[in-house]
């Protein structure tokens, strides 16, 4: 088994907290996941996470306006640049303070973060390669308090910075004469959003209090005048020298005054505030949170802390709508380029929502788990992916197309209270079980029916884990009593084997075919029983590759700690030969069940926002007086409070603060075997088989070469090109000669391959119906080969199952896509056929003319030929 697993997705986790922002086409939305970005093609319906993170949980996200460059800052101020093209970093940097916002300019020449009371300006990267791509140009100091927000003018002469000080600071991006900075006042609160009319310099300021102000300027962009340059050689020579000095440049600074003199004031732009408007003028709400406006069609959206988000047109202040959308806090709104999609993002609820206004429809509405997942489970085909959760919520990850709607029609009741700690449905779906925590005891029902057929006695210890046996009516139970027992089904559900452990067993797991069962106990060991001779066959010691995490309160260190860990949740490899691994840990383990011995290890998570992923103490967290950790300074732009002192009414004084421990809860592989999923701490993790350029030859030798494929593709011998071609096991040469062999030869071809190439060739078939527009072709192979080849593929089932469950994902996704294309077709048709006949109606010949005759001779060969169509689909 090649272990060319990389990550691919995470699902079920939609937004976690920064800012939202659509592409530059408006059709996509990109959305902060944990430490990594989400990107949603709405028009598509399909969602792709970026393989790269940052070390601590995303913030900031700054688009360049062509769309080609993304900022990405964490918590503490650490920038990745990526390209979206590529999907790949670029560049780090580290602005050493937490950044609570980035813009890039308009035109794209510069991006403006902030941080601290200031806001740094910076030559935007370039499409060349550059050394160092942040290139700092000016530093602009005005506020007394932290900035919050920035907005630029459309001609990227001026920005506007909002404060938690209750003002607002307009900058000039270049020295004007008559505009360095200017600082508006007029609030009572922190500002939350500020925004420019379009092409002008006309403001509008919004504060935390739902208060908007509208301020008008007298000069008009066009009035800006340029600074005329004086001593330019003196001061060129004066930077050059202190530049000598310094690792980097230091940039100009520009320090503003919240009240300039007289002088300073002549002949430069002037600001009046022109109206304010309350959003709460019924007192029904408050503390708005985030703001969003397009300028086009002067649309204002405002959200609240208590899930009420307002449409507004400015700069009238005109209702529009005024819709709740959940309970919970609003963390972000964004509008898309058209200015038809809103979307919402609520890190309470981790929901994420695009809203098209005018039709008051959703073009997206997703919630994941709010608490962390603790199980999952793949479709028969491998297609769908459902989780459960610890907020009670049964969700389902669809791999291909969005949800369905589900009911529930059966509820399965004990005959007397009990807390149920695992659950087990036998393979025909008939049989469900349930393991009881404080009873002691197994619970079986009818699937059908409902009716509970039996209660199991017999463990000594709470229930911790359930699995039958996919080829025979045997159920596997672990408990805490040190025991693993065997039920059979058949036989009154007797107790079958008992097999004593030296610890408290947590999880069982069967092989896919039934014939050994895997046993993870709390000393770490992961044994492996022969069932039927009840004779255990091996063992594997993994405590130590768990490589466990120190938490923040940790007293021990990560080794020490790591003891006391084991494995929660095991899964078997689709043909058997490996089996996956994890608990609570940031790694998950794959081992070679026959040589019992590690593979490869999967780290999950580089969040260190997360708990427990720390390997050493980091001492400078550390005080006289214990940890840091233990310093809970409140929630501060949540709902939390943001100083606790005595008289504080408001936010909830209950909230605290607090890391999320990093875990693995459930591990499953993918009928197909080309993907493996995880439930973790992070959401649901997805690994899928590499689909890069690997060179992994078979049986090659020195005359296996390309240019001897082809040699022998143009002689003809088809069959021996082919052999040739897996031999090398290039994937674009083998399609090239699987697509060079006609139509006709095929049933030749396939009757004349080797036993041995006859798997590898369904395998290819099955990885080339995703991508191909040959449908048919293929489909012509796949028949031939089955038809030819089932009885002897028949001997080697349980082997050949993942292969044969990947062709039939592939071809089932096709025959729903084009069963789809082909009923829409027949409507169409029969439309245009009803249409006709009415137009001949009203005609008053006595007789058909030839031109309808042939219209309906034609209009009949259409339909029978859609008909014809479907039914070869």
């Amino acid at each position: 088994m090649k272990f060319a697993y990389r990550f691919s997705g995470l699902l079920g986790t939609v937004y976690r907290r920064g800012n939202l922002s659509f592409t530059r086409d408006g059709s996509s939305l990109i959305s902060p996941v944990g430490n990594r970005i989400s990107v949603f093609d709405l028009k598509n319906n399909k969602c792709e996470t970026f393989p790269l993170a940052t070390r601590l949980n995303i913030v900031c996200v700054g688009l360049s306006p062509d769309g080609s460059l993304a900022i990405l800052i964490d918590e503490e101020g650490a920038a990745l640049l990526v390209s979206l093209v590529g999907k790949c970093v670029i560049h780090h940097f580290y602005f050493h303070k937490p950044v609570h916002s980035v813009s890039f300019s308009p035109d794209g020449k510069k991006f403006v973060i902030t941080k601290d009371n200031v806001a740094l300006m910076y030559h935007a990267p370039g499409k060349k390669r550059e050394f160092n791509a942040f290139v700092l140009d000016k530093t602009y100091y005005g506020p007394y308090d932290e900035t919050t927000c920035i907005d630029w003018t459309d001609d990227s002469k001026c920005f506007a910075v909002g404060s938690k000080d209750m003002s607002t600071w307009v900058f000039g991006a270049e020295r004007w004469a008559n505009l360095i900075y200017y600082s508006l006042g007029g609030h009572k609160d922190v500002i939350v959003a500020c925004f420019f009319e379009e092409n002008s310099l006309d403001l509008y300021t919004i504060s935390q209090d739902a208060a908007l102000c509208v301020w008008q300027c007298d000069t008009e962009l066009d009035g800006l005048k340029p600074m005329p340059p004086k001593n330019a050689a003196r001061e060129k020579d004066a930077a050059e020298d202190d530049e000598e000095f310094l690792e980097e440049p230091k940039g100009e600074e520009i320090h503003g005054k919240a009240s300039p003199s007289e002088q300073e004031t002549r002949e430069k732009v002037k600001y009046s505030r022109v109206a304010k408007y309350f959003f709460n003028k019924e007192g029904d709400f408050n503390n708005l949170t985030c703001a969003a406006y397009h300028k086009e069609t002067h649309l204002l959206v405002t959200g609240f802390a208590s899930g009420i988000f307002h449409l507004h047109e400015l700069p009238d202040f005109n209702l529009i709508h005024s819709l709740s959308i959940s309970d919970q806090r609003i963390a972000s709104v964004s509008i898309n380029c058209t200015g038809d999609w809103i979307a919402f993002g609520c890190s309470g609820l981790g929901q994420l929502l695009v809203w098209e206004w005018q039709s008051e429809s959703y073009v997206l509405k997703q919630q994941g788990h709010f608490n962390s997942m603790v199980s999952l489970a793949y479709s028969p085909d491998g297609q769908y992916i459902v989780t459960g959760g610890e907020d009670g919520k049964v969700s389902e990850a669809v791999l291909l197309r969005y949800q369905l709607k589900y009911r529930n029609f059966r509820t399965f009741t004990s005959p007397r209270p009990s807390q149920f700690s695992c659950l087990a449905v036998d393979s025909s779906g008939e049989i469900v079980s349930a393991g009881s925590q404080d009873s002691f005891e197994i619970f079986i029902w009818s699937m059908q029916s409902g009716r509970l057929l039996d209660v199991l006695s017999g463990h000594e210890g709470p229930i911790s884990s359930l699995a039958f046996n996919p080829m025979k009516c045997v159920l596997a139970s672990a408990s805490w009593d040190k025991t693993v027992k065997l039920w059979d089904m058949l036989d009154s559900w007797r107790t079958k084997e008992t097999f004593i452990l030296n610890s408290d067993v947590l999880v069982v797991a069967f092989r896919p075919d039934g014939k050994e069962l895997a046993v993870a106990a709390l000393n770490g060991q992961i044994t492996f029983w022969d069932h039927e001779s009840a004779v255990q066959t091996g063992s594997i010691e993994g405590r130590h590759d768990l490589q466990m995490g120190r938490k923040e309160l940790d007293k021990i260190t990560a080794k020490q700690s790591a003891k006391g860990k084991s494995f929660t949740t095991l899964c078997y490899s689709a043909d058997g030969q490996s089996i996956l691994a994890g608990g609570l840990s940031k790694f998950v383990c794959i081992y070679n069940v026959k040589e019992q011995i590690l593979m490869k290890k999967f780290e999950i998570s580089c969040n260190f926002s997360l708990d427990a992923m720390e390997e050493y103490l980091d001492r400078r967290k550390m005080t006289e007086f214990g940890s840091m950790a233990l310093i809970d300074g409140g929630a501060g732009d949540e709902d939390g409070v943001a100083i606790p002192l005595p008289g504080v009414k408001r936010g909830d004084m209950s909230y605290r603060h607090f890391k999320p421990e990093i875990r693995v809860t459930c591990l499953r592989f993918s009928p197909t075997g080309r993907s493996w999923a995880a439930t973790t701490t992070e959401g649901l993790l997805i690994y899928s088989l590499d689909s890069g350029l690997i060179f992994d030859p078979f049986e090659l030798d020195i005359d296996v070469t390309p240019s001897n494929i082809r040699k022998t593709l143009h002689q003809k011998e088809y069959t021996m090109a082919i052999v040739m071609a897996f031999k090398l096991n290039e994937k674009k040469l083998i399609q090239e000669v699987i697509e060079a062999v006609p139509s006709d030869e095929v049933d030749v071809v396939c009757s004349s391959l080797p036993d041995l190439y006859v798997e590898k060739v369904l395998e290819f078939l099955a990885s080339a119906f995703e991508i191909s527009c040959h449908l048919e072709f293929y489909l012509i192979w796949a028949h031939k080969l089955l038809m030819l080849h089932g009885q002897k593929l028949k001997t080697r089932s349980v082997k050949l199952l993942p292969v044969i469950q990947f062709l039939q994902k592939s071809i089932q996704r096709h025959f729903e896509d084009v069963s789809k294309l082909c009923e829409w077709n027949i409507y169409n048709i029969k439309y245009a056929l009803a249409i006709s006949q009415q137009r001949g109606m009203k005609r008053l010949a006595e007789e058909p003319s030839e031109d309808e005759e042939d219209l309906d001779s034609d209009s009949d060969y259409l339909m029978q030929e859609v008909h014809k169509n479907n039914s070869s689909s």
